[in-house]
């Protein structure tokens, strides 16, 4: 289930008619509101009284970064909030290269409310705030609703709250891609004991309670609903009222941010939040490779899975060179997404793929505790099946080296190679292989294959 999205105050770039809104509601507010803040100088944080809190039945709690003040009843999950806020600056602060003492002094006030109209008669929640079904940020202040788990309500404050750092930080949050996709993706947790970790990707949906990006992307690419890379990035304002961009921005975040030969560049465009063009930056930054970038970007969308490490699955496009007469050989990774082979194979020419060896593809564990590895060979093996073959089947696409935006890649469609088989390509293109495992299940398979690759006569 994806709990209805909320909304927010956007980058006063993202269009002509929303920077004049935003200007408004800054001006309009600013009399009511009392301190700078670093990033926004006409942004005030809002003073509230707390006799006028105590009356409206509000508990106040208070840390170090965050007042929070809510109608919810006294629980440890809502009591412990504040400590989650607290905790979450050093790591808002690391990621965005913020000075730790630039941060000092620096808070926010969070409402958590059940009943958001009493606070709204009472000011409280400013009139020109729209109505909004979870949670909105504006400047020093947020403003959530009761959620219906612990993890949700914490990953909406967080969001919130990483907008917020953002605009009184920073200065602005960039492009509504990049603005949601960074909440989104920062404010994806995992609280233990006492400990935060931001920008995790959940293990799976029972870690994550009530947040559903992950499946909705899935849903959406079995339907034939892929994003490209355009359809994100140029993604309009009001495109950000529905859950399905804020599922996509957090799977592209999360794939920018955790790919090795994209993240500097991501983390780079943390500079240009204030810039009114935003998204051709962007495109600045990706211009030497953003066909490649698309492409894997698709590839990475149609894989995706809970637990996946983005590092394991990124794809080194490697232009192939010609089958020498005699053939060649080439080793994969059991625990890698797709690899390539050097390896370019000619369009109607037919080749004879080989496959050996032996490899782990997943450990069980018996009745006494131990832990025994499943061996595989290129066949797979038939006591589990992914995406209806055997787990551990050889796979392989040819990838034509120069692919225009917006075409679809072969390794959408993967070829069953097994033992062996044999291809005739209707296009030319790098051979890449990769067995046939769920992304987020790779940590724990072992070995190599080795593939035999000949032309046939």
């Amino acid at each position: 289930m994806i709990i209805a999205e909320h909304v927010h105050v956007r980058h006063l770039a993202f269009s002509t008619y929303r920077s004049l809104i935003v200007a408004v509601v800054l001006l309009a507010w600013a009399g009511t509101l009392n301190a700078q803040p670093p990033g926004q100088p006409d942004v005030k944080p809002l003073v509230v009284d707390p006799e006028q809190a105590k009356a409206l039945g509000l508990r106040t709690l208070v840390g170090r970064h965050v007042t929070l003040y809510t109608d919810v009843p006294s629980s440890p999950a809502v009591d412990e909030l504040p400590q989650v806020f607290d905790a979450a600056v050093p790591q808002w602060a690391a990621y965005f290269n913020i000075p730790p003492a630039k941060l000092h002094g620096w808070r926010m006030n969070a409402f958590l409310m059940r009943d958001a109209k009493k606070l709204r008669d009472s000011g409280l929640l400013p009139p020109h705030i729209p109505n909004f079904p979870n949670g909105y940020s504006l400047g020093y202040e947020l403003w959530m609703n009761e959620q219906p788990s612990d993890y949700y309500r914490r990953h909406l404050l967080l969001h919130e709250a990483t907008h917020g750092f953002m605009n009184t930080v920073l200065g602005s949050c960039g492009a509504p891609w990049f603005m949601e996709g960074l909440a989104e993706l920062l404010g994806t947790h995992r609280w233990r004991d006492g400990k935060l970790t931001l920008g995790i990707m959940p293990r799976g949906k029972v870690e994550v309670p009530d947040l559903g990006r992950l499946p909705y992307v899935q849903d959406e690419v079995r339907a034939g609903r892929r994003q490209a890379v355009g359809d994100i990035v140029d993604d309009a304002v009001t495109g950000y009222v529905t859950n399905g961009a804020y599922a996509w921005s957090w799977a592209f975040a999360t794939f920018l941010d955790g790919h090795p030969k994209y993240r500097d560049r991501f983390h780079r465009l943390q500079l240009q939040v204030r810039n009114l063009k935003f998204n051709d930056e962007f495109r600045k930054f990706y211009q030497s490779d953003l066909a490649q970038l698309a492409r894997e970007w698709q590839v990475f969308a149609n894989e995706l899975e809970y637990g996946v490490e983005v590092p394991r699955v990124a794809i080194n496009f490697v232009p192939g060179k010609p089958l020498p007469a005699g053939g060649a050989s080439v080793s994969i990774a059991a625990d890698r997404g797709w690899q390539p082979s050097a390896v370019k194979l000619e369009a109607g020419k037919t080749y004879r793929l080989q496959a050996s060896g032996r490899y782990t593809v997943a450990q069980s564990t018996d009745a006494a505790g131990t832990v025994k590895p499943w061996p595989c060979e290129p066949g797979g093996v038939t006591l589990r099946y992914y995406r209806g073959r055997p787990l551990g089947m050889l796979l392989a696409a040819v990838e034509p080296d120069v692919l225009p935006v917006g075409t679809p890649s072969s390794m959408l469609t993967p070829l069953a190679v097994g033992l062996g088989t044999t291809i005739t390509p209707e296009k030319s293109g790098t051979l890449y292989f990769r067995i046939n495992d769920s992304n987020g299940e790779l940590a724990d398979n072992a070995g190599s294959l080795t593939v035999e690759i000949k032309p046939s006569p």
